[in-house]
This record gives structure tokens, C-alpha cells and sequence, in this order.
């Protein structure tokens, strides 16, 4: 999905342009948090982002992208990522991924949460924390310039410390005016990441995809998206949209409502 080119270093003007469609992406966050509760369909959640959205002047950037259907992805339990809106209801015990990316300008703001349904199994319950310590703990280690080897050398070794593996087919992107750019982001350090760099300017998804078993994934034949863990167990994700700044890594999609670094699940 990443368009090959030279990346993408922003003017102070630009970085401005992205700190709002960052804000707005997570100003729509806040707005669906109160109705992600059991008895909602994920086709309804995906009317609400359609409704807001668009309300608003802004776009959905998954609504048409590579022939996506929906205005956003929703991820329950054993699906780990592109989760297409539909009938499901959701019922207390399950976790799930709401992944949003909204076009403010020509500008993409792009970010995801995990959300527990009611009373959660300790398993489901410690992958989705792991989800969101790893993506904190990898924030939290970058510098203006650092490798992007360095997400992954702080994320693999957690998660394993933690019981839990790290999907590798599915990665984070560079972002700007594009949805998805160079540079590749993984979160396992593989050689290129250990080449490439994140300079002052660029911008960039963090977002680990934490399996409780098995990091091997399979992919829905029929629907072309929906990507499930292997072995049926459940998986986590938490992703913001980062801008590196001279001083260091500023979170762009932090949201008023939600969790904030040491949260608690």
C-alpha cells in the first residue's frame, strides 16, 4: 500500500496542516467513544463516521480506497486489522479495534483504539494493555533522526517478555497528503528499517498489532480485507499519528476523552 517516493519532510506551514487533521481525527474519536458499547452494529458505528464526517467538510479516506467499502475499519476479537462494517452486533466480552483516518484539507489524521466491551476475558484484557504500552513505550524511544529499527527493537522484546507475539504482514505508513507512504513503519526490526531514518518533518503511524497466540495471520478470501489471527485467539491494536520535531516525537491524534500513557484497562 505505500506509495514509493522520497520522503515526505514537512514545511512548518505543512506540519500545521497535519496537526489538524491529526485534531479533528481524534476529535471523531471522542465522538464515537460513548456508542461503542454491546448492542451497536459496526455497521451503525460506520454510519456515524460517514455522518460526522462528512457534516464537518471533511473525508473518509477508506470509503473507495483500493475498492474499500466503509468509512472506517472495525476489528472484533480474533480480527486484527481491516475489519469491514457490518450486521455484527456488539456484545459484552468483546474487544474491539475502531480504525479511523479522516481527510481535513487535502490531510490525513490516522488512528485506532481498542475498546473492551463489558467484562473481558484476563486474556484479551492483558494483549489489549500490551497494545498500548508497546505503542507508547516505541513513542516514547524515538529521536529526531533515530532508525526506525528502533519501534521495533522496543516493541518485539515487550511483547514476547509479555506472553504475546507481533504481527509482521501489516505495518504503519508515512503520512501526509497520501494515506499510506514511504517510510515502511514495521514493529519488528527487520534490514530496512535499520536503514531507514525519522527526520524533523516527517510523519508517521505507530501501531503495533498484538497477538495473544500465534503472530501468523490469515486473510478473508471472500471479502479481500479481513485480516484474522491464525489460531483464532484474540488480537489487540492501538495507533496515533506522530509528527518528529526537532525536540522529538509530538502525537497528533491524542484525543480529549481517551487513554493517555500509563493507562490502565
Amino acid at each position: 500500500m505505500l506509495t514509493k517516493q522520497k520522503k515526505l519532510i514537512l514545511s512548518h506551514a505543512q506540519r500545521d496542516m497535519m496537526r489538524r487533521a491529526g485534531s479533528v481525527n481524534a476529535e471523531l474519536m471522542d465522538f464515537l467513544r460513548p456508542h461503542v458499547q454491546a448492542g451497536i452494529t459496526t455497521l451503525e458505528i460506520d454510519k456515524m463516521v460517514h455522518e460526522w464526517t462528512y457534516d464537518h467538510g471533511h473525508k473518509a479516506a477508506t470509503l473507495g480506497y483500493q475498492k474499500y467499502p466503509k468509512c472506517c475499519c472495525i476489528s472484533i476479537n480474533e480480527v486484527i486489522c481491516h475489519g469491514i462494517p457490518d450486521s455484527t452486533v456488539l456484545k459484552d466480552g468483546d474487544i474491539v479495534n475502531v480504525d479511523i483516518t479522516t481527510i481535513v484539507d487535502g490531510w490525513h489524521g490516522d488512528q485506532s483504539e481498542t475498546f473492551l466491551i463489558g467484562e473481558v476475558t484476563e486474556e484479551k484484557r492483558a494483549v489489549t494493555q500490551c497494545a498500548f504500552d508497546c505503542m507508547h513505550l516505541a513513542i516514547d524511544q524515538l529521536t529526531p533522526g533515530c532508525r526506525v529499527a528502533t519501534i521495533g527493537e522496543t516493541v518485539t522484546p515487550e511483547a514476547h517478555r509479555r506472553g504475546f507475539t507481533v504481527v509482521r504482514e501489516y505495518v504503519g505508513h508515512g503520512l501526509g497528503r497520501q494515506f499510506h507512504l514511504d517510510p515502511s513503519i514495521p514493529h519488528f526490526p527487520n534490514r530496512q528499517s535499520r536503514i531507514d531514518r525519522l527526520f524533523a518533518g516527517m510523519c508517521f503511524t505507530v501501531e503495533p498489532m498484538i497477538n495473544a497466540g500465534t503472530r501468523y495471520t490469515k486473510s478473508d478470501k471472500q471479502d479481500g480485507w479481513t485480516v484474522r489471527t491464525k489460531d483464532g485467539r484474540p488480537s489487540a491494536q492501538f495507533e496515533h499519528s506522530i509528527l518528529m520535531t526537532e525536540k522529538g516525537p509530538e502525537i497528533l491524534t491524542q484525543t480529549k476523552n481517551g487513554p493517555e500513557k500509563g493507562h490502565r484497562f
